[in-house]
């Protein structure tokens, strides 16, 4: 198993560092973390038997784990003086791109972005990646794969990629609460009402995997003419909800964009 660093112990670390032991893709012992705040490292370490370290000796990869407001100059010479130049360096602060990380770093060191989507547990979700030209897949396949997918994305989309996908899962909530609610308002007991949506949503995914048809093709087929399922879409066909989800992607997309500009 390859060695990890973290700098940086926030809950975006702990949830990468908890999905990866969990799932055995990688021991506590091959983990090491260092961070500002020593209740942070001392809760990991107590949780997954990570060391706490501040030594870079003998790691493969190092993770870049701190806000984009804090020091990065200061972090990126302690890894310059601290490890060797084949260690692939790894960062997961938003909005830096992967030029600034090589002035920062030094030309000639392996780099890769990473923009890790939060449902880390589940072993769902897409974490986008881009690398430069002295890091290939196969080098940190294993690393990013222990706590979910990987889609490797030409830089220009990250900031995209930021806003749609791991912005994605709040969409998501907000749906499966939102239509809780109308089977509530509708008379459902809400635990009843939550069943059926959740039994919905992820059987309404099985079948758009399964059948390979378009989401249009699966309505249609839904809806007899004159039914009960059309008069409900022709509401939601009158609201603005198509709209108003796509608008909520364009705003997440520029706070990224304005992010990496800060």
């Amino acid at each position: 198993m390859m060695k990890v660093h973290f700098i940086g112990a926030g809950q975006m670390v702990e949830a990468i560092v908890r999905a990866a032991v969990n799932n055995g893709k990688l021991r506590g012992g091959d983990i090491s973390i260092e961070d500002i705040d020593p209740a942070r490292v001392s809760l990991l370490t107590g949780k997954y038997g990570v060391a706490a370290s501040k030594s870079l000796a003998g790691a493969d990869l190092v993770v870049i784990a701190v806000r984009p407001q804090d020091n990065l100059g200061a972090v990126a010479k302690s890894i310059v003086d601290r490890a060797s130049d084949d260690v692939i360096v790894v960062s997961i602060v938003a909005g830096v791109t992967l030029a600034h990380l090589d002035t920062l770093l030094g030309a000639g060191r392996p780099v890769a972005r990473v923009i890790p989507n939060t449902l880390t547990d589940t072993g769902y979700g897409f974490s986008g990646v881009v690398l430069n030209e002295r890091v290939r897949p196969d080098d940190i396949q294993d690393f990013l794969e222990s706590f979910g997918k990987v889609l490797y994305l030409e830089e220009r989309m990250l900031d995209i990629f930021t806003g749609f996908a791991i912005a994605g899962p709040n969409y998501i909530y907000y749906f499966i609460e939102s239509l809780t609610d109308a089977g509530v308002l509708a008379g459902l007991p809400r635990a009843q009402a939550t069943a059926v949506v959740m039994e919905n949503l992820v059987g309404a995914v099985e079948m758009l995997k399964r059948s390979q048809l378009h989401p249009r093709q699966l309505l249609d087929i839904n809806n007899s003419p004159a039914g009960v399922g059309m008069h409900g879409l022709y509401e939601l066909n009158n609201s603005d909800f198509a709209a108003g989800l796509q608008r909520s992607v364009l705003a997440a997309v520029k706070r990224t964009t304005q992010l990496a500009n800060e």
